[in-house]
């Protein structure tokens, strides 16, 4: 059988530490998986429900599986949308989980910046359309990890990073200096299958409305 078939679901939900979240929030709808996703090494997972399946993946393969049409429905930070470069899938839903800001933060004590900022992040999308909008040369340093040490030991003035407590910049010297936006866990919707199971997928997204209000 195939996966997305016309009267099936399949729904591509992050693996990591959201997973446990997400899973208790489908279980409110009634949709189980058979097998503990937390543990197993299986990757697609029949659930309680003969219509929907479920797929767990890497964040930024959620939005390329939706994209293409093999998962219809995903699950997924705005940190990888934003750095997402496809337009296959509808955005219908703020599920108001794992929470956190996209920051841009640098040194407490910072001198004067010159007039073209060396800025380290891993969202490199994201962090060419902030600057851009304020009309401010960047030269982008791709990090995948320690962004903190960049401004310390003098790799980059700024970083765009994930921020969630602060603790992490405090410890190291740094503080926030710009908000670019608000993360949360979306619901997104591939655009043929909203059309061609409408009747299957309007219902789960009007639920989950329910449910994070």
């Amino acid at each position: 059988m195939q996966l997305n078939a016309s009267r099936s679901l399949v729904i591509a939900l992050s693996k990591g530490r959201p997973l446990s979240e997400l899973l208790s929030m489908l279980a409110q709808l009634g949709i189980q998986p058979t097998d503990d996703m937390t543990t197993s090494r299986k990757l697609v997972f029949e659930t309680n429900q003969p219509d929907v399946r479920l797929m767990v993946l890497r964040g930024h393969d959620v939005a390329t599986y939706v994209e293409h049409g093999i998962a219809d429905l995903g699950i997924v930070g705005k940190d990888v949308l934003l750095e997402f470069q496809g337009d296959g899938f509808y955005e219908p839903l703020d599920l108001k989980m794992s929470q956190c800001q996209m920051m841009v933060a640098g040194l407490v004590n910072e001198g004067r910046l010159p007039r073209r900022l060396r800025v380290a992040t891993k969202f490199v999308e994201t962090a060419k359309r902030h600057y851009a909008d304020k009309g401010i040369q960047i030269d982008i340093i791709k990090l995948t990890g320690a962004l903190e040490l960049a401004p310390v030991m003098q790799l980059a003035h700024r970083i765009v990073d994930i921020v969630e407590t602060g603790n992490t910049l405090v410890a190291n010297g740094l503080e926030p200096k710009e908000l670019i936006c608000d993360i949360s866990s979306r619901l997104i919707v591939n655009k043929v299958a909203y059309k061609t199971k409408r009747a299957l997928i309007q219902p789960l997204i009007e639920r989950l409305a329910e449910i994070t209000t």
